[in-house]
């Protein structure tokens, strides 16, 4: 610890000090200042340590009574409106052992104007508090509410397209279905993991700072001597690594999605002598102009997640799917553009919530890095190259599962397109508690707070749970009533009376598996998620490819809920291994605290 405040002469002090009286006779008056505030944090931070005796902090150090009153009092005036300061004492690590220290005190200066006239209590004698516990539950909660709104908002501008295009015909949502699809696989499958590392990242790197951004704040009041000082810009090199590299992506997707648009069409079952295969082509080119924006989108909302805002990104997605839900019928009805018109909606819509995103981000960090050595390309390729096969295993089951659908037939693709929206709407609800949780526990493990952390993720399945059982109920009471929206059409009704099972009984493992998978992203355990992802990818794959030819459609959705029931359990046996990440969730947390801190 050093003392800026003291001159020693005669006798060696005790392990940990030198001798340094003529560095500390420079030192000017703000930064002693700034020194004493470092030297107060000390205090407080050690408080809760558990290896500290009961005797008081400032009495414990060999300091002269006369200048050890004069410390005390400086620093129970100066913080009294910060914290409750503390009672232990301090380690050895802050003794000093000589019994011949004079201290030549500086603080003089500042003690006379801070307590004259004024009655402080000795540190002594205020009582230790218990440790800060936040109430994560309720932060959660809060961080989920709005996310819930920002993650439904796509599934019903989904839904509300399938809707208008289900009604020019059952080859036209055919086509549209299997183009979606092709659109979302190459999409997606850098888009994943962008969002998923762009949350954990900028989480980190905003706890990380915390302190630093503290000490500026304490520095700040004796500059400006009290005055308010506006906030700055974070500049982070996470949220500048993540928007370049969402450019840079977005524009091979829309390149690929362009010129191999005919090539996926075959990949998936679509002839050029199929009638789906003209109006899916056209409207799969359309949907490429917009990849750039949604690639750009979904790394923003990871970086939103990262500030701990939810709220934004639902406004920016909320202007942009109210112009779409205006443009849709007009593009598709009154001027007659039929699918095509539908891909041009949703384009437009993708590009508003880009810029909208981009301009309020814009307020809260620096876009572009200082220099580009400082960009986090090793660490975004690293973990993003885990979750790269992670997702890859998922868009290729999803796709094999649409492919093997296709096969059926128009009307059974028609009935498999409207079950498989539906699905993934409802399920995408417990995505937004997984992303809420995600952002939570790498702020608090980074930290060390693996209390805090277990009680996250406690809270987490319980609730994950009580949803995925709830929309079970719910549409499977409903889901009749629901197909009815998207088609009029008897024969894709008839086949959707068999899809009620899979919709509604796959619920709760679907929760599940989205919990578990903001779990393993909260802690950076990319790897685990990578590797299990890929072996339930290739057994339900396995049976996606046999059970169709056998049983039809409802092949087809059971291999869907294998993949979901089988991801949910690679999650729970992750939380029960003592050796990985979760270790802590097997040890007392107060001791595993003790130890990382």
């Amino acid at each position: 610890m050093k003392m800026t405040a003291t001159q020693f002469r005669g006798g060696a002090p005790s392990t940990g000090l030198r001798n340094r009286t003529s560095d500390y006779n420079s030192v000017t008056k703000k930064d002693r200042v700034y020194s004493l505030r470092q030297t107060e944090a000390k205090f407080v931070a050690l408080s809760n340590r558990k290896d500290l005796s009961n005797a008081s902090a400032v009495g414990g150090s060999n300091l002269s009574s006369k200048h050890r009153s004069q410390y005390s009092r400086l620093v129970t005036h100066r913080r009294r409106t910060r914290f409750p300061v503390v009672a232990n004492q301090l380690s050895s690590e802050f003794g000093v052992g000589c019994s011949e220290v004079e201290e030549k005190v500086i603080l003089k200066e500042m003690h006379a104007p801070l307590t004259a006239d004024r009655d402080e209590p000795e540190l002594s004698d205020i009582p230790i508090p218990e440790a800060y516990s936040p109430n994560v539950k309720r932060e959660l909660l809060m961080l989920s509410l709005p996310a819930i709104v920002g993650q439904a908002i796509d599934p019903i501008a989904m839904l509300m397209e399938t809707a208008y295009i289900g009604r020019l015909g059952s080859v036209e949502l055919a086509s549209a279905g299997v183009s979606m699809n092709i659109f979302n696989y190459i999409s997606k499958l850098f888009n994943i993991p962008l969002l998923s590392v762009a949350t954990s990242f900028v989480a980190e790197d905003i706890a990380k700072s915390a302190s630093k951004a503290s000490t500026i704040e304490n520095a700040y009041e004796d500059i400006t001597n009290g005055k308010s000082v506006p906030a700055e810009r974070k500049q982070l090199s996470s949220v500048s690594t993540a928007l370049l590299l969402a450019l840079g992506i977005g524009m091979f997707e829309a390149l690929a999605l362009s010129l191999g648009s005919g090539l996926f069409l075959n990949m998936m079952g679509i002839s050029s002598n199929s009638p789906m295969h003209i109006p899916a082509k056209r409207f799969l080119i359309i949907r490429a102009f917009g990849a750039p924006a949604v690639v750009a989108s979904l790394a923003l909302q990871g970086v939103f997640r990262g500030f701990k805002d939810t709220t934004t990104p639902v406004l920016c997605l909320g202007i942009g799917n109210l112009l779409a839900a205006f443009l849709l019928p007009t593009l598709i009805y009154y001027f007659r553009l039929g699918v095509t018109g539908a891909a041009m909606s949703t384009v437009i819509s993708q590009y508003t919530v880009t810029f909208l995103m981009i301009w309020f981000l814009n307020k809260k960090a620096v876009l572009l890095p200082p220099k580009m050595g400082s960009l986090q390309f090793g660490g975004y390729i690293k973990s993003g190259g885990f979750l790269l096969g992670r997702t890859l295993a998922v868009l290729t089951t999803m796709t094999l599962g649409t492919s093997m659908a296709a096969r059926q037939g128009p009307v059974a693709m028609a009935a498999h397109q409207i079950c498989i929206q539906v699905w993934l709407a409802v399920s995408l609800l417990t995505d937004a508690l997984a992303t809420s949780g995600q952002a939570l526990i790498a702020s608090y493990s980074s930290k060390g707070e693996y209390k805090i952390v277990k009680e996250i993720t406690d809270f987490m399945l319980k609730i994950g749970l009580f949803i995925g059982v709830s929309l079970a109920v719910i549409l499977g009471a409903s889901f009749g009533s629901i197909a009815t929206l998207f088609t009029k059409d008897a024969a894709v009704l008839e086949i959707l009376r068999s899809g009620v099972l899979f919709v509604s009984a796959s619920q709760p493992l679907t929760s599940l598996a989205y919990v578990f998978d903001g779990l393993h992203y909260g802690v950076s355990d990319f790897a685990y998620a990578a590797r299990a992802m890929m072996v339930v990818g290739a057994i339900s794959s396995v049976f996606l490819l046999y059970a169709p030819s056998v049983i039809g459609l409802s092949g087809v959705w059971l291999g869907l809920t294998l993949f979901m029931g089988l991801r949910a359990v690679a999650g729970f046996v992750r939380l029960l291994s003592k050796s990985g990440p979760w270790w802590f969730l097997h040890r007392d947390t107060e001791t595993s605290q003790l130890v990382t801190s």
